[in-house]
């Protein structure tokens, strides 16, 4: 039988027996406590990429380079979230949550005083490792202190915090890039790693779940480990080396198999790293599908978005930053309104509510041009954030809340691997399909805006420029042959954006079908057992 371990002392009101007592058995002081820590690692997930250009320009770092700033992270902590989550749910959450914490927060700094590129890749690296310890244990310390009919206002609160922090990064980001440094994008998570930790070690109650001749499944660790990080990698390098190069089918191919191998072996261990029992719940199943859905729609939307923003429009980041406040605001509101909504009717609602949102945001860019007024963006910014938060409180409540409590960790794990894989691969295909279109269409539309064939042709070798945003201009161009090259160039990353969005909006409903003819209302957690 496995036994949750918490502190003893008066139960909150509507609080289950089981629960932790005294200050460290209120719920919503755990809350805090956690939001603390997610608030810093999804701040600085988001504000990376737009401290990217001035590290590479101080560290004289290399477009390869740049890459990695990105990739260690995203690879190292998508490889140990399941294993964060167990680690939690065996040893201690309170314990793992907080050495995710300070691990992250001691990375944060020795990134801000390396000095190197080759430091800044490192240290990144393990952030991503230390996150993974931090981010699954959040959901599952909430899973044990809140009662069921509260649960899911707690996750609303939560994926309010997560998305508020991740959208508030391009904002937060330029601010800190434009007046003081690079550095300090990773040393305000300083401040904010030490609150964490103060706060935490004054509020959160001991709580695992262990049984004692749990034999942890090292082969599971090192198969999943191995499995997620070939998967990763063969996604994020998908863009450059093509998605039908050797190396790219090699390395994706490799991660699959071996992921099929973790899952057999899985079901074959009396104590499994990851329990494939969970997935009998077709919500939990679903749940987790969809999430991948929802981070690949905003994390490769929001990519494309600030590259059409800035390269484009030519705003800075920070008014770049103030533009997408629609959709910053809107998840923020998303969040608990979509929680409460679940509360009352189940997922089976919200979910595909959201995802018909996010379709419809999509298909609402493809009237966007390179000239497109402010009244034609923001509707699709507000679509897209409300979508988004309703369909991370329904997902985070389908997968978490269908668990069993013992495994709350292993689910938040299992949710966070889900978002990871789901952002790597929107930024690397959404990449992909508009550097591919930019390609086929450069030529042509430089020469319908004016400029002459040979120069046409000539410029068609800077479409990797052209699917960043950026057009290839020269200053002792001709002011019209500059103004057509603008022109054609935009229009080609239009096109590009026009085949992202298209794809955004087919697995927006993909995603509305699975959820509304898939869940069951009302499906209870399945069978702790083995």
């Amino acid at each position: 039988m496995s036994s949750t371990t918490v502190d003893k002392s008066p139960l909150p009101a509507g609080a289950p027996p089981d629960a932790p007592k005294g200050r460290r058995a209120n719920p919503w002081l755990t809350l805090i406590a956690v939001a603390i820590g997610l608030f810093m690692v999804n701040l600085d997930g988001s504000v990376v990429s737009i401290a990217n250009p001035e590290i590479g320009r101080r560290l004289n770092a290399s477009t390869a380079d740049l890459q990695w700033v990105t990739n260690a992270y995203l690879i190292a902590m998508a490889a140990f979230l399941i294993l964060g989550g167990k680690l939690g749910d065996r040893v201690g959450r309170r314990t793992f949550y907080m050495i995710g914490t300070a691990g992250f927060t001691v990375a944060s700094v020795a990134i801000a005083l390396s000095g190197s590129i080759e430091g800044v890749i490192t240290f990144r690296a393990l952030q991503g490792l230390f996150g993974a310890l931090l981010i699954p244990n959040t959901l599952g310390l909430l899973r044990a202190v809140f009662p069921p009919r509260k649960f899911g206002m707690a996750v609303g609160l939560w994926a309010m915090v997560a998305s508020c922090s991740t959208a508030l990064g391009p904002i937060v980001g330029g601010l800190l890039v434009e007046h003081v440094n690079w550095e300090s994008v990773f040393l305000i998570n300083a401040p904010i790693g030490v609150a964490a930790l103060v706060f935490s070690a004054l509020v959160l109650p001991r709580s695992k779940d262990s049984t004692g001749d749990h034999r942890f499944d090292v082969p599971g660790v090192i198969l999943l480990a191995a499995g997620l990080v070939a998967l990763v990698f063969g996604v994020v390098k998908g863009e450059t080396w093509g998605w039908t190069s050797a190396g790219t089918l090699g390395s994706l191919g490799a991660g699959l198999v071996v992921l099929a191998v973790f899952c057999w072996y899985e079901t074959r261990v009396q104590h499994p790293l990851l329990p494939m029992r969970l997935f009998r719940n077709p919500s939990l199943t679903i749940g987790t599908l969809v999430t991948a859905i929802n981070f690949f729609v905003l994390l490769g939307v929001i990519f494309f978005l600030m590259l059409y923003l800035q390269n484009v429009r030519g705003f800075t980041p920070v008014e770049a930053g103030v533009r997408t406040l629609p959709l910053s605001l809107a998840t923020v509101v998303a969040s608990p309104l979509g929680a409460a909504l679940t509360q009352r009717f189940g997922p089976r609602l919200t979910m595909p509510l959201g995802m018909v949102l996010q379709a419809a945001a999509s298909l609402w860019m493809l009237t966007w041009d390179a000239e497109s007024s402010y009244a034609a963006l923001w509707p699709p910014f507000l679509a897209i954030g409300l979508g988004v938060g309703m369909v991370m409180s329904a997902s985070s409540d389908a997968i978490v809340g269908n668990a069993p409590k013992k495994d709350g960790g292993v689910a938040g794990g299992l949710q966070a691997t889900a978002l990871q894989i789901g952002g790597a691969l929107g930024t690397s295909v959404l990449i992909s399909l508009i550097s591919g279109k930019v390609g086929s269409t450069l030529t042509g539309e430089l020469t319908a805006a004016g400029v002459p064939a040979p120069a046409a042709a000539g410029l068609a070798e800077a479409k990797d420029a052209v699917a960043m945003g950026v057009s290839p201009v020269s200053g002792d161009m001709p002011a019209q042959l500059r103004a057509a090259v603008i022109e054609g160039s935009g229009n080609a990353f239009m096109n590009g954006v026009h085949s992202a969005v298209i794809v955004t909006a087919v697995l927006c409903v993909v995603g509305a079908l699975l959820a509304g003819f898939g869940l069951r209302r009302g499906a209870a957690p399945v069978d702790a057992g083995h």
